[in-house]
């Protein structure tokens, strides 16, 4: 996945300390003004575990101190720390390999004019992914290309039988 150097300097340290914290790292983004950028960290439980609120919470404080630390940002700053949501993002092989046969949404570098793909993850392997688009083509993207990837959730709101 393509990231600045910013952010997976962030990642980097943070992956390195969330194992003694109990979560796992889903992806930092920073977002925003260049004078006053937000960094935004979101994590979840080993395992893929959910957290609550209360938990998210607990673990802001050590996040924001290994951030600080390493004062990645010359301005000032904003940090925000939240569960990935159900547009959860996509940042590793192992993500897209948990994932597989849900809905996403793929930016990646220029691939031959078009930019933003949306389909299934058909395959994911160490190197790269494979989308299932809506008319059937299987297209198969890099990691090293991938700029972004969302989980796009699929709600079905009929009716079931026999409910009125």
């Amino acid at each position: 996945m393509v990231k600045s150097k910013t952010e997976q300097l962030i990642i980097d340290e943070l992956e390195r300390l969330a194992p003694t914290h109990g979560v796992d790292i889903v992806d930092v983004e920073i977002t925003g003004a260049t004078k006053a950028p937000c960094v935004r960290v979101r994590l979840e439980g080993e395992g893929g575990a959910s957290l609550s609120l209360d938990e998210v919470c607990a673990q802001t404080a050590w996040v924001s101190d290994a951030v600080e630390a390493l004062d990645p940002i010359a301005s000032p700053y904003t940090l925000e720390v939240s569960s990935p949501g159900l547009d959860r993002p996509l940042r590793r092989p192992s993500d897209f390999m948990r994932f597989q046969g849900e809905t996403c949404e793929l930016t990646t570098t220029a691939t031959e004019g078009r930019r933003r793909f949306k389909g299934v993850i058909a395959a994911a392997s160490d190197t790269s992914a494979t989308l299932e688009l809506e008319d059937g083509e299987r297209l198969e993207f890099a990691f090293d290309d991938i700029k972004k990837c969302t989980l796009k959730p699929v709600f079905d709101f009929k009716q079931k039988e026999g409910k009125n």
